[in-house]
């Protein structure tokens, strides 16, 4: 059989036939295996090697754009700080408050002071020119129409850290007893200081976010080694509450006078349920002495106009009757 297939491979090819065909069997099974190889499934070590590596790249990327940012502030750094250390300390702190604890937060901040007065500033300009009559424009208004939108652009970062600020503390304020609640649990169920906050940061992440983010920095700041005291000293500047100044005091006096923590977060968290409701009742014994300007606003007058109209009116008429008579 083999003798016949070879002798008619050699009349149709040639003495080389047998070696065509198998020179082409040859090429046939490399070009069916190239897809197996192709489509072969990554070693999964591979796979994770190239994701780390994809993972770096990314965070040097951040880093090197963060550090290319910070080297153009730092270039003006000495415009956009103030030279005073303490004002310095204190712009810090108050942006701090308000959630911005970036390193370049101060030359951010007043990098948008300059920049937004800057703009209105021109913005006021280009209004005065194009709409306003300079000949019958008072020097009053050529000031309003020019340097009040500079002026608001300069104090609109500031009024905007202000309100921040006091949004973020109303909600950590508002958040921070049901904080010590749970941190009483967790003490009492045998955890340590430190599982215990980590846990409350946890828990505490989906309502209220920005305490949980205080507990978190503290947290970190632990796992890292730094002193306890010194870390719930920064929180209460960060926070500038004076129920944080409370419990830092509290848990600080615990630990240095041995005490037990969780009779100390105990009575705390009570006196916090406490003022928790003197808050909510002071609120509401507020309520009806704003609702009366309301309504004696919305009321008063058109109740005198129902009550006098009439009245009016009929005098009226009657000082007109005497006229014509």
């Amino acid at each position: 059989m083999f003798d016949s297939l070879n002798t008619a491979i050699t009349d149709l090819l040639g003495p080389a036939g047998p070696l065509i065909v198998v020179a082409g069997l040859a090429a046939l099974l490399i070009v069916a295996t190239i897809p197996i190889f192709l489509n072969s499934k990554p070693d999964p070590l591979d796979k994770l090697k190239e994701s780390g590596q994809r993972r770096m790249d990314a965070e040097t990327r951040a880093v090197l754009r963060e550090k290319s940012k910070n080297d153009k502030l730092n270039k003006y750094a000495q415009f956009l700080e103030p030279q005073d250390a303490k004002e310095l300390s204190e712009i810090r702190t108050k942006l701090m408050q308000a959630g911005y604890r970036s390193k370049d937060a101060v030359q951010i901040y007043y990098f948008a002071q300059f920049a937004l007065g800057i703009a209105l500033l021109c913005a006021g300009v280009f209004y005065y020119l194009m709409f306003v009559d300079p000949e019958t424009a008072t020097m009053q208004n050529k000031i309003m129409y020019i340097l009040g939108p500079g002026g608001l652009g300069y104090m609109g970062p500031k009024y905007w850290v202000n309100k921040r600020v006091g949004k973020r503390q109303e909600q950590i304020q508002q958040g921070f007893p049901d904080s010590l609640d749970m941190m009483l649990v967790c003490v009492e169920a045998g955890q340590s200081m430190d599982q215990s906050i980590v846990r409350v940061a946890k828990e505490l992440r989906t309502s209220f976010p920005d305490l949980a983010d205080e507990y978190e920095i503290i947290s970190h700041e632990m796992k890292a080694g730094k002193d306890r005291n010194q870390v719930l000293n920064d929180m209460s500047d960060r926070c500038g509450l004076p129920d944080i100044s409370s419990f830092v005091t509290v848990l600080n006096q615990a630990t240095s006078f041995g005490t037990s923590i969780s009779d100390a977060l105990r009575v705390y968290s009570d006196e916090m349920r406490d003022k928790r409701v003197m808050r909510a009742e002071e609120a509401a014994n507020k309520l009806p002495t704003k609702m009366t300007l309301v309504t004696m606003m919305l009321t008063v007058p058109p109740l005198l106009i129902i009550l006098v109209g009439p009245s009016a009116v009929g005098i009226t008429q009657m000082g007109s009757l005497a006229v014509g008579q």
